[in-house]
């Protein structure tokens, strides 16, 4: 990979005198668009404060089943040809990160991390301490987008000020499973110690979500403090029972409005607590942790012992799996914290007790976009049960409650079986139940809301279908990664979202189940695109086949091999598309291109002529259909005759993009010739 940005990072790694320094790689520095397996940067960080060497990549692994966390593994670097040891890499969060996990890659992205910790000081904890005026925060907080600012004050004014309302800004239950991963793992180099380490996201639906970020210090690596009763640091054994409300309930030495004034509320501390007994169980409580340590520890034993630029000895790393090893500090061992740790926390009050939720299920089995759907679970011991739905990740969850009366369809009342009733607008349903009593509270299922239950109908007929291909791509419209290739365009055709998920595409009615497409949600009257390149290595949406511009068939099918839409199209040029007109539900014939958008028909008035242009009149880029069997020249001339764009080589039948970008509104010609024929089309170029 030729030309990329190489710098040093970190906060207290980097030294000046240090062999094993951070580094911050950027791939595309140089070349836009530059990759690595999809990647655009890699964090390289130099293992300082864990000579296990399993703290960092563990607890992203963690993190990863209960919200968007970044992923990690380790690098052999080598400079120069030399290698200087072994090193975590972790994924950047940036915008490819927020488009995988938020499907946008132009929210507001805030990094939590002030430009110099303060040791004694509120550093990135949200408070409104510095006031109404933006420039107050821009020592504290990074701003990763090119706005945001404004939107970070309102959740902060909120948070501070209302936080009965935070709920309308704020998902709350990522927070809450971030708050969980800090108090299960000890990780005190965080929001909840000397705050900072975290990302904000403000999603497509205005929700900002937390994301926890430089997990490198956890399993008590980091005991400075937790700006509370132990605002001067603590030690192993106070860690592996320190109390998870301790910032609730003790004093704070500077606020922690992100904890407290979420946790005042009791269903919210009843939440946070359920997700506390979800994490310990399912990875502590079981010994699975172990396991997963040992294994990676196997993985990179060898090049651990190597690595002769590392910052403790060889019988350090092996030890501090089991045992505590002394440095600089003590660092506890990781088994000898977290099996006193989880023995604690199943003992801790409200972590036993909650309601009981079984017997889920749904009437009618089949539903339709517009039909009512009721859900009905049996639960014993709960005073409040609600239920939590959605029609698409994209969107924020709506809430109802369920009853035990006998009149939601939800048999005899008072039999502990709990019914509601919803309006079904898509035919893929998302949804969670909470239960609480004056105890304990349960999910269902328990890593909610990041895993939710799912009902899926797969569509019929005419709802989603084939709108429009291209299988002779000279150009005139890019992938991610620069690439010419075929598309396929699908649109919806309903009133309701649909989701791909059970849907594949073929040009093969014998394989009908040849690539699936990935669970994605179509708007109503929406479009989604698929780039058929045979390279499905590239992302989500990128077919494993290609489309024969020779001509071929192209098919849509659901998983039970039902078939929902199909074309059949002949030889395929550059200067146009295979698609339906009008927009949708006409029947297939050659049209001008439009990614992503209404299908636009060909003029049949100029089907025979060497030169068409569209839009026109234009107010950005002109396309220009040519119909030249021999090799052309093309060049813009403004009315009184001189040139402003000047002449330029082409092959032959071609669509060709005119960028406007430095002309001025007015009366244009675009001129065609060769040795054959010359031809001249007037177009208006508006404001």
């Amino acid at each position: 990979i030729p030309d990329v940005g190489v710098r040093y990072k970190g906060y207290s790694s980097y030294g000046s005198d240090r062999v094993k320094n951070p580094f911050n790689i950027k791939l595309n520095h140089v070349h836009a668009g530059q990759r690595y397996q999809g990647v655009d940067k890699l964090k390289l960080s130099n293992v300082i404060q864990d000579p296990s060497f399993v703290r960092e990549a563990l607890s992203y692994e963690v993190a990863r089943k209960y919200m968007p966390a970044s992923r990690a593994n380790y690098a052999r670097v080598y400079v120069n040809d030399v290698y200087i040891g072994l090193y975590t890499n972790v994924e950047s969060v940036n915008a490819e990160f927020t488009d995988l996990h938020f499907g946008t890659r132009d929210g507001v992205l805030v990094k939590g991390n002030p430009a110099q910790v303060d040791l004694n000081g509120e550093n990135s904890n949200l408070s409104d301490a510095p006031g109404s005026d933006s420039t107050s925060y821009y020592p504290l907080y990074t701003m990763e987008s090119e706005h945001g600012w404004g939107d970070l004050l309102e959740l902060i004014d909120v948070l501070n000020q209302q936080p009965d309302s935070i709920h309308q800004l704020l998902n709350v239950d990522r927070a809450l499973w971030m708050h969980a991963l800090n108090l299960v793992l000890i990780n005190f180099d965080s929001y909840v110690g000397y705050a900072q380490n975290y990302y904000l996201f403000k999603d497509r639906s205005g929700a900002w979500n937390t994301i926890p970020w430089d997990l490198n210090m956890s399993f008590a690596s980091f005991r400075l403090t937790d700006a509370s009763i132990h605002f001067a640091g603590f030690s192993i054994p106070q860690a592996k029972q320190y109390d998870p409300l301790t910032q609730l309930n003790e004093f704070l030495v500077h606020p922690r409005p992100l904890f407290r004034n979420l946790l005042t509320n009791d269903t919210y501390r009843r939440m946070f607590l359920a997700h506390l007994r979800t994490m310990v169980q399912e990875n502590f409580s079981d010994g699975s942790y172990y396991a997963r340590a040992s294994a990676m520890q196997a993985a990179i034993t060898s090049d651990v012992l190597a690595d002769t630029n590392k910052f403790y000895t060889d019988a350090m790393f092996h030890q501090n799996l089991d045992t505590t090893v002394n440095d600089l500090i003590d660092y506890p061992g990781i088994r000898d914290l977290m099996d006193a740790r989880s023995a604690y926390l199943e003992g801790y009050p409200g972590f036993a007790g909650g309601p009981v939720i079984s017997d889920l299920d749904h009437a009618p089995t089949q539903f339709s976009v517009g039909t009512d759907l009721t859900i009905r679970a049996r639960i014993v011991g709960s005073d409040t049960v609600f239920l939590a739905y959605r029609f698409s990740e994209q969107e924020r969850f709506s809430y109802m409650e369920m009853l035990d009366d006998g009149m939601h369809d939800d048999g005899p009342a008072g039999d502990g079986i709990h019914g509601a009733t919803i309006s079904v607008a898509s035919n893929r349903v998302q949804f969670y139940l909470y239960a609480e009593n004056a105890t304990a509270g349960t999910f269902s299922p328990v890593r909610a809301a990041f895993e939710t239950h799912e009902l899926l109908t797969l569509p019929s007929a005419g709802e989603l279908v084939i709108n429009e291909l291209m299988a002779y791509n000279e150009g005139l419209v890019l992938d991610e990664q620069g690439e010419a290739d075929d598309w396929i365009e699908l649109f919806n055709r309903t009133a309701g979202t649909v989701s791909t998920e059970g849907l594949f595409l073929t040009d093969d009615a014998d394989v009908p189940l040849k690539w699936a497409l990935p669970a994605e949600q179509v708007a109503p009257g929406g479009y989604l695109v698929v780039w058929a390149d045979g390279q499905p290595g590239q992302g989500d949406l990128h077919a494993d086949f290609a489309l024969d511009a020779s001509g071929e068939s192209l098919y849509l099918f659901a998983a039970d091999s039902t078939l929902l839409d199909q074309v059949t199209f002949g030889t395929q040029y550059p200067i146009s598309t295979t698609g339906r007109f009008p927009n949708g539900t006409g029947a297939f014939r050659e049209l001008l291109p439009s990614f992503g958008s209404r299908n636009m028909a060909l003029s049949t008035d100029g089907l025979d002529e060497p030169l068409q242009l569209y839009p026109n009149p234009s107010n950005g880029d002109v396309f220009a259909i040519v119909r030249m069997s021999a090799p052309f020249e093309v060049r813009v001339l403004s009315m009184d005759g001189r040139e402003v764009l000047g002449a330029i080589d082409r092959g032959t039948n071609e669509l060709i993009r005119i960028s406007t970008a430095r002309m001025a509104a007015g009366s244009y010609v675009l001129h065609v010739w060769n040795s054959e024929t010359s031809t001249q089309e007037p177009f208006i170029l508006s404001e």
